[in-house]
């Protein structure tokens, strides 16, 4: 079961994270009001899977605190978490090592996919913060790499079980895709997202 750290200052915030990530039976989770008990609790005996921290709190000092915990424990996924950062600074954590970016004003369920969706190696920016890649065109529909190889196989036909497997993924991660690709495209359901693509002539 992964063990989940929750560092923010604000202890409502904190807590009812923590309470609610609690809940789901398949997170282990462990809380911190800054950065300082962050790293005393990350230094000890729990091997902690994913950090997520909140831009604004004890020790952070902008992003020193995110490049702090990310050098110190490679190992570990690290997401920022804010209420108030701009697009600039979630590409600064990407650049960083931050493995993904949570608004607070996402929902209690767009949380949780989102730490599955970093647990089973993914990086998770929504959609308005992710930069294009370096030397790569801008995406269809700002879709990410990842998601446009997705896209690819929707327009063929495939299932999400044939494409975890051409993809070597999880299926619960192409689930995560597919969801994404239909919110950016503002369709239905996967027929229609291929249907786009095909009429814009992208695939």
């Amino acid at each position: 079961m992964p063990n989940i750290l929750v560092a923010d200052d604000h202890d409502l915030v904190r807590d009812t994270i923590a309470a609610y990530l609690g809940q789901q039976g398949d997170f282990t989770v462990s809380t911190a009001s800054g950065v300082p008990q962050a790293q005393a609790l990350l230094a000890g005996q729990t091997p902690f899977d994913l950090v997520i921290l909140d831009y604004n709190m004890p020790g952070m000092d902008g992003l020193s605190g995110l490049e702090s915990v990310v050098k110190t424990y490679p190992h570990i996924k690290v997401v920022l978490m804010s209420g108030i950062a701009t697009p600039d600074v979630a590409q600064s954590a990407m650049e960083i090592g931050a493995k993904g970016f949570l608004p607070k004003s996402a929902t209690a369920t767009s949380m949780v996919n989102a730490i599955r969706f970093v647990l089973s190696g993914e990086q998770y920016f929504p959609f308005d913060f992710t930069p294009p890649a370096p030397d790569q065109p801008k995406n269809y529909k700002g879709l990410s790499p990842r998601e446009m190889e997705t896209l690819q196989h929707l327009c063929n036909g495939a299932s999400n079980k044939e494409i975890a497997r051409a993809l070597d993924l999880a299926e619960v991660t192409v689930k995560l895709h597919v969801k994404n690709i239909l919110a950016k495209l503002s369709v239905n359901n996967r027929t229609q997202a291929a249907l786009m693509a095909k009429a814009d002539g992208t695939y």
